[in-house]
């Protein structure tokens, strides 16, 4: 896709629809596009608004399958996904039913894999500094603390 200035607005829709259609994209991602080819704030909200109208900007479609994506393929944490989602200026309505999408068993699982696989790499002998570095590996992936902790203890590293 071609980034040069665009001066006709229907133009610019038919760009956007296909920018849209892509993949999912936010407000914020379809704003910045239309900045970067110059145009105008007024042009912007007027397209903006078509853009939603015709469902090619969902903020709780991209919202869910941001979720899923970060969860299943990056295995980032709850914490990370939301941060992420504020960035992106997405409400905290939006985020709540994008993180419904992450299966409570399955997240529960995935810490578990990280935290023995990383626990398997780790050469410490020291348990205390053993424990922290996995703990920060997983907190940095993202997921709640108290979580990390308890899985910890629960999987008594060693």
């Amino acid at each position: 896709m071609h980034n040069k200035r665009v001066y006709d607005i229907k133009i610019a829709i038919e760009r956007l629809k296909n920018y849209c259609a892509l993949q999912d994209r936010c407000q914020l991602d379809v704003t910045q596009k239309m900045k970067e080819w110059g145009l105008l704030e007024m042009t912007q909200n007027h397209i903006l608004e078509i853009l939603i109208q015709e469902k090619y900007v969902d903020e709780e479609r991209f919202t869910q399958s941001f979720c899923r994506g970060k969860f299943l393929i990056k295995k980032w944490g709850k914490v990370k996904i939301t941060n992420e989602l504020k960035k992106k200026k997405i409400s905290d309505i939006c985020i709540k039913k994008g993180l419904e999408e992450i299966d409570l068993t399955e997240y529960d699982l995935l810490l578990e894999n990280l935290l023995t696989k990383k626990n398997d790499t780790l050469r410490d002998k020291n348990h205390f500094t053993r424990k922290s570095k996995l703990a920060r590996f997983l907190i940095q992936r993202g997921f709640e603390r108290n979580l990390v902790w308890d899985k910890i203890r629960e999987l008594r590293i060693k």
